[in-house]
C-alpha cells in the first residue's frame, strides 16, 4: 500500500524538486507531459509544462510522479490558475511512496469501454452481511470429504471436536435471528468471537494476515455502538467473561459460517469440563476451515438455489486506469455491497482496434454518501494484451525502462 510521506521529508522533497530541477511527469489521454517547478515551493507551486495541456481547466486534478534516486514518488494537485505552459496550484498536502501497482493510472481514453461480469454463481440472501471476508481455498477437508454428504461432513467434525472441546454447537440463521451478544457481534463482524481462557481477556491482537478474530478492542467498540456508556466499558467487557467463567466456562470459540459476503450462521465451541487443554490457534484455524467446507457442501446440495440471481454483465464508472488495474465507481446497491476486498471479476477491455480481457481482483475498497470506489489489480492478461494496453495507454512503445519507472498506485 502507498504510504504517505511525513512533511520534514516531504518538504525536502519538494525543495529537490525545485533546487535540482527533477520532472515531473504528467500523463493524460496517451499523451505524456514534463513539468518542472518554477519556484521553491510554499503554499502554493508554479509549474512549467513543456506544451500546453490538453483539456487543462481550472479545479482540474492532475496526478503527478518524479523519480528520487530511484524510488517513484507520486502526489495530487488541483490547478487554481494557468496560462500557456504555467500553472499554479495549492501545494500538495501529501506525497506518497511504496507504490503497489506496477504502472502509473491515466483518465480513461474516451474510446475505451469496460465491462464487468461477477465470477462464478451470484445470489441475494436473508442473511447478515459483511463489509469483507477472506476468500480462498477450502483445504484439505474436501480430500477426505464428499462435499454432496453434508451429515458425513458433520459426522466428521463431531469425530475431531470430542478430541479439543467439551461440545458445539451449529446453528444457521434461516428460522433463527442472531440475538445473544455472541451471536450479534459474530453476524456483524464475520469474524471469530475466540477467549482462549475465561480466566484471562480477549486477545489484544490478531496474527492472521487477513484478520478472522474479534480483539477486545473491536469488542469494545461494538459495546460502545450498543448504547455502553463509554466510563462503563471496561465493566462490560470484565462481566461478559466473568459470566461465562461463573457459568463454568473456562474456553470458548463462536466461528462464523460464510457464504461469499453472507454470514449463514456459527459453529460455537466450548471447555466446561476439566482435562482438555484451551482452545489454541490449531483449533481455530481447523474450525475455520471447517466452516468453509460446510458453506460449500451447502452450496453443493442446493441450499442456496432459492436465492439464485442471474450473473448479468455490468458496467461502472471508471476512474481511472493503468496496464496493472484500474480504479472504478459503483452506485451503492446489492451488487456494490458484493464488491468485496479479494473478490474477482471477469473484465473486458473493449478499444477501437482490440477486446482484452482478464481477470481483475478488487485489493480495496472505500466509498462516499452515493457510489462505493473499488481499485483493482488485473490478472491473468496475456503478455500481448498487456503490450497493447500500455501503448493504448500512455501513447509509446513497452521498454523496460518504462516499466520500471511509471509506477503508481490502484
Amino acid at each position: 500500500m502507498a504510504t504517505p510521506i511525513k512533511r520534514i521529508e516531504k518538504d525536502f522533497l519538494l525543495k529537490v524538486l525545485h533546487d535540482d530541477q527533477i520532472p515531473v511527469m504528467y500523463l493524460n489521454d496517451r499523451t505524456e507531459y514534463v513539468l518542472h517547478l518554477e519556484k521553491p515551493a510554499k503554499s502554493e507551486v508554479f509549474f512549467r509544462v513543456d506544451r500546453p495541456i490538453v483539456g487543462l481547466k481550472a479545479r482540474k486534478k492532475l496526478d503527478l510522479m518524479f523519480d528520487y534516486k530511484s524510488q517513484v514518488i507520486i502526489f495530487s494537485i488541483e490547478v487554481s490558475t494557468f496560462k500557456d505552459n504555467h500553472l499554479v496550484a495549492p501545494a500538495p498536502e501529501y506525497l506518497y511512496k511504496n507504490l503497489d501497482r506496477a504502472y502509473s493510472r491515466v483518465s480513461t481514453p474516451q474510446d475505451m469501454k469496460v465491462q464487468f461480469t461477477f465470477q462464478g454463481d451470484r445470489f441475494s440472501l436473508h442473511y447478515p452481511k459483511v463489509q469483507e471476508y477472506e476468500s480462498g481455498e477450502i483445504g484439505e477437508w474436501m480430500n477426505t470429504t464428499d462435499p454432496k454428504n453434508l451429515q458425513g461432513l458433520i459426522d466428521q467434525m463431531s469425530v475431531w471436536i470430542q478430541g479439543y472441546a467439551s461440545g458445539y454447537k451449529m446453528v444457521i440463521f434461516k428460522e433463527v435471528k442472531p440475538a445473544a451478544t455472541e451471536e450479534r457481534i459474530v453476524a456483524e463482524t464475520g469474524k471469530t468471537l475466540y477467549i482462549p481462557s475465561t480466566l484471562a481477556n480477549f486477545p489484544q491482537s490478531d496474527p492472521y494476515p487477513k484478520k478472522r478474530l474479534i480483539t477486545e478492542e473491536m469488542f469494545r467498540r461494538y459495546l460502545e455502538s450498543t448504547g455502553v456508556d463509554p466510563q462503563y466499558i471496561d465493566e462490560a467487557v470484565n462481566r461478559f467473561i466473568k459470566q461465562k467463567f461463573d457459568a463454568g466456562f473456562f474456553s470458548d470459540a463462536w466461528t462464523p459460517i460464510l457464504f461469499q459476503e453472507y454470514v449463514i450462521g456459527y459453529i460455537h465451541l466450548w471447555i466446561n469440563k476439566e482435562g482438555k487443554l484451551p482452545f489454541d490457534y490449531n483449533v481455530i484455524d481447523t474450525l475455520y476451515q471447517f466452516a468453509k467446507v460446510l458453506a460449500y457442501s451447502l452450496k453443493v446440495n442446493g441450499y442456496f438455489n432459492t436465492g439464485r440471481i442471474k450473473n448479468e454483465p455490468f458496467e461502472g464508472k471508471i476512474m481511472d486506469v493503468s496496464a496493472s488495474g484500474l480504479l472504478f465507481a459503483y452506485p451503492h446497491s446489492g451488487l456494490s455491497s458484493a464488491l468485496l476486498p479479494d473478490s474477482e471479476l471477469a473484465v473486458r477491455l473493449a478499444a477501437p482496434k482490440r477486446n482484452i480481457r482478464a481477470t481483475a481482483r478488487i485489493v480495496r475498497r472505500y466509498k462516499d454518501n452515493s457510489m462505493g470506489y473499488f481499485g483493482c489489480r488485473f490478472l491473468d492478461m496475456a503478455p500481448e494484451d498487456m503490450r497493447f494496453l500500455f501503448e493504448y495507454l500512455y501513447g509509446k512503445p513497452f521498454t523496460n525502462t518504462d516499466a520500471s519507472f511509471v509506477t503508481g498506485q490502484v
